[in-house]
C-alpha cells in the first residue's frame, strides 16, 4: 500500500484548566500554527484536578508533544511530571510542559513572557525593579528578573509572610539581592526605582480600577509595567503614561509566553504580532465602534 500523499494527523499540543471554555490562548496558538504552516493543533481542555493525573497519561498515550497547564494545575501537575526546567523548579509550578526524549519536562513561561516584553523596551540587568503583589505571577516574574541579573528586586505586599517569603526565596534560590517593604497605602515608588511591575490583579476586566500608587513618586525615566491583559491600557498604565513614563501591558505577557511555548513544542520563533492580532480579536479589544 503506497503512502498517503497527505498527512491527516497534526501533532497535538493544548491546555489544561478549569474553566478552559474562556482560555483565548487556543486563537493565538492557532493563529501561529496557520501562519508558519505548521501541522499542528491546539486543543482546549477541560481537566478537573481528580482527574490531572488520567489526563497527563492520557496526553502521553495520545502522542501530544506538549500541553499548557493553567489553573488549578501548576503545582500538582508537577507530580506527574518527568522533570523541572531551571525557573519551574525555583517557583514550584509549572504552565508549560514539553515532551523531551521520551519525558514529560516541565517548564514556568509566565516570567519569561513578561522578561521577553520588558526587553523589547528595556534590559533588567542591572537595574532595581518593584514588583507589587507575591502571588503566582509576582513570584514568576520576580525570579526571572533575577536570573536576568536585575541589580535588586522589592516585593511589595499587604500580607507580610508572603511577601518576606518570596524575597528570601529570590536571595536563596536565584542569589539575587531582595527585600520586602510593607505595602503602605498609598505605595510611593523609591527615588532609586528603574522599574514597577503590577503583578496583583487590580483592574483585571475593570479599565478605572485604582491601585494604591502614589502617582506624583512616579518619574519620567521609569518604566512602569502591568500583568493584567484585559483590558490592556489599565489606570495605572494610562496614568504613568501621563507622567511621561514608558509603559508595557499585560499583553504583550501574555502573547510572549505563547511565543515561548512554541519555541518549546515545534523549535519555531512564532511571529508575535500574528498572534497579538489574533488574541485582540478574541478578546474584542481591536474592534471598532
Amino acid at each position: 500500500m503506497s503512502a498517503p500523499s497527505k498527512d491527516f494527523l497534526p501533532s497535538l499540543v493544548g491546555s489544561m484548566s478549569v474553566g478552559a471554555a474562556g482560555n483565548p490562548t487556543v486563537e493565538m496558538i492557532e493563529a501561529a500554527f496557520a501562519h508558519h504552516g505548521l501541522h499542528y493543533r491546539y486543543v482546549n481542555m477541560e481537566v478537573t484536578p481528580e482527574n490531572l493525573g488520567k489526563a497527563v497519561a492520557g496526553a502521553a498515550a495520545m502522542g501530544f508533544v506538549g500541553f499548557n497547564c493553567s489553573l488549578p494545575h501548576k503545582v500538582s501537575v508537577i507530580d506527574h511530571l518527568d522533570g523541572l526546567g531551571e525557573s519551574a523548579r525555583i517557583m514550584g509550578a509549572v504552565n508549560c510542559v514539553v515532551q523531551r526524549d521520551g519525558q514529560w519536562i516541565g517548564e514556568n513561561t509566565d516570567g519569561k513572557g513578561f522578561l521577553a516584553s520588558l526587553q523589547a523596551i528595556t534590559s533588567p540587568e542591572g537595574k532595581h525593579v518593584v514588583v507589587l503583589g507575591a502571588g503566582g505571577a509576582a513570584r514568576a516574574i520576580a525570579v526571572e528578573l533575577g536570573l536576568a541579573r536585575a541589580s535588586r528586586i522589592t516585593i511589595v505586599n499587604r500580607d507580610r509572610s508572603r511577601g518576606e517569603a518570596l524575597s528570601h526565596l529570590l536571595q536563596e534560590s536565584v542569589l539575587v539581592t531582595s527585600c520586602y517593604q510593607p505595602w503602605d497605602i498609598p505605595f510611593t515608588m523609591p527615588r532609586d526605582a528603574d522599574i514597577l511591575v503590577n503583578a496583583t490583579s487590580v483592574g483585571l476586566y475593570d479599565a478605572d480600577a485604582r491601585i494604591q500608587v502614589h502617582l506624583d513618586s512616579l518619574t519620567a525615566d521609569q518604566v512602569v509595567a502591568d500583568v493584567i491583559f484585559n483590558p490592556p491600557q489599565t489606570w495605572l498604565l494610562r496614568e504613568a503614561a501621563r507622567r511621561g513614563c514608558r509603559t508595557l501591558d499585560g499583553l504583550g505577557m501574555i502573547v510572549q509566553q505563547g511565543v515561548v511555548c512554541l519555541d518549546y513544542w515545534t523549535g519555531c520563533q512564532a511571529d508575535a504580532g500574528v498572534m497579538r492580532e489574533a488574541v485582540e480579536q478574541a478578546l474584542g479589544l481591536n474592534s471598532t465602534p
